[in-house]
């Protein structure tokens, strides 16, 4: 065994915080089963009771201070479901057990070696070791989100008055995301003939309505986390590609309540932020099985009899679903660039899937602006294409900002693993020729 002194200036804060040793099978299976022992309870929490205002005090272990905030304020009811086990894609599971240990950090934020494919620290996250927060952003980033290749379509946003109720827009996209490296699918565990070392691309077009139509969104990351990433952007009635500037990817997105760094939960790189693990918590969060779901009434069923996800509460601006007691990790980003308009974004992470569902947004004076969720449901109870695909599912969104007394939803059509997805998709090339 090396001497401490020969281990990397960071990890002598905590002598394993950088995963050097190999992962036992148990551990693996831990890391993707954390209920093997039982699911997590708490006093009143059974399927069928409704969180309300009147009755609000007795479930604030359950609930994060932004639900907490929106059920005090009679905003949203929170119906509450069964907990069910959400396994991980069995590729994904099986790259993690082929390369155990093999992932650990550098010696900046954002530097990780020797990771290969599958979750790169399977270890209990502690919060005594000052990189916990770091990895868990890790296991994030090349977590199974997306799968290796996901298509959403259609893919519905609507802008809405949360006083109100009224919905002031509607847009309608098509949304693609490929990995091109780290795999576990063939090929795996990279894409041939990439020449660019790109780490994800997505793509997204909006189809409706006219003045947006053909609008489109290509953002390339790169696997060094160093590496700024490559956005373009072509608005459709300019016909023309432009590469957008770093901080546009703070911007309202085409003047919705959504950030381009907000997608998918946290679409920045890691080196971005710094990373402080806030302990694990037994919470309410919103998955589901899709297919037990009261649909939407105002928007059509696709011709497959696919249906949307309803919304309700204060403006409509919450998923119509129910929710599950479930493991979390409470994770916190503060950006490191003095400028960045977001003081901290507070992260609930699924203990499970690593997947994060809902975040809190605070303003450059602390205050809270924005509630972030991500609603999933099981893969099995979605598409029948979806069904033993493993990994939750995305099926709707809410972005609501509670000084502006506004929100933007989502709802999708979500296809993991599409075969649709070619490389050249991603490419400004394709952009050009649309």
């Amino acid at each position: 065994m090396k001497p401490i002194a020969f281990l990397p200036a960071p990890c002598l804060l905590a002598l394993m915080s950088c995963g050097a040793l190999a992962a036992s099978d148990d551990e693996v299976e831990r890391s993707f089963d954390p209920y093997r022992n039982g699911f997590p309870t708490a006093p009143g929490v059974v399927t069928g009771v409704v969180v309300r205002k009147d009755n609000l005090d007795a479930f604030r272990e359950v609930l994060d201070p932004g639900l907490a905030m929106a059920v005090g304020r009679g905003w949203y009811e929170i119906r509450v479901g069964p907990t069910t086990r959400m396994p991980m894609p069995s590729g994904y599971v099986e790259a993690t057990r082929r390369n155990p240990g093999k992932a650990r950090l550098g010696s900046r934020v954002g530097d990780i070696e020797g990771y290969v494919a599958g979750r790169p620290f399977i270890e209990e996250p502690d919060v005594k070791d000052a990189r916990a927060g770091e990895k868990l952003a890790w296991n994030f980033r090349y977590g199974a989100g997306f799968g290796e290749s996901t298509t959403v379509y259609p893919f519905y946003w609507r802008y809405r008055d949360m006083k109100s109720g009224t919905v002031e827009r509607t847009l309608k996209f098509s949304a693609h995301a490929l990995k091109f490296k780290h795999r576990y699918g063939e090929p795996a565990p990279d894409l041939p003939g990439n020449t660019a070392n790109l780490y994800l691309s997505i793509y997204l077009k909006a189809l409706e309505p006219q003045d947006l139509k053909n609008t489109q969104l290509l953002i390339q990351r790169y696997d060094d986390d160093h590496k700024l990433d490559d956005a373009f952007m072509s608005l459709g009635v300019q016909r023309r590609v432009r590469r957008l500037a770093t901080g546009q990817t703070t911007d309202a997105f085409l003047g919705s309540d959504v950030m381009i760094e907000d997608f998918e939960g946290y679409n920045g790189r890691i080196s971005e932020m710094k990373w402080t693990f806030r302990g694990a918590r037994n919470i309410l969060m919103p998955y589901f099985a899709h297919a037990e779901m009261k649909p939407a009434e105002d928007l059509p069923p696709e011709a497959d009899g696919y249906r949307f996800i309803a919304f309700t509460g204060q403006g409509n601006c919450f998923p119509d679903i129910t929710w599950q007691l479930r493991k979390t990790y409470v994770l916190e980003a503060e950006p490191v660039t003095p400028n960045h308009p977001v003081s901290k974004r507070v992260f609930y992470m699924d203990a499970q899937s690593m997947h994060i569902n809902l975040g809190l947004i605070y303003d450059r004076k602390g205050e809270l602006w924005k509630i972030a969720m991500l609603a999933k449901s099981h893969p099995d109870h979605h598409l029948p294409e979806n069904k033993g695909a493993g990994g939750p599912v995305d099926d709707a969104f809410a972005s609501i900002d509670v000084q502006a007394m506004h929100c933007t939803t989502g709802q999708f059509k979500t296809r993991v693993d599409a075969k649709t997805n070619q490389p050249a998709l991603f490419q400004v090339q394709n952009m050009r020729g649309e």
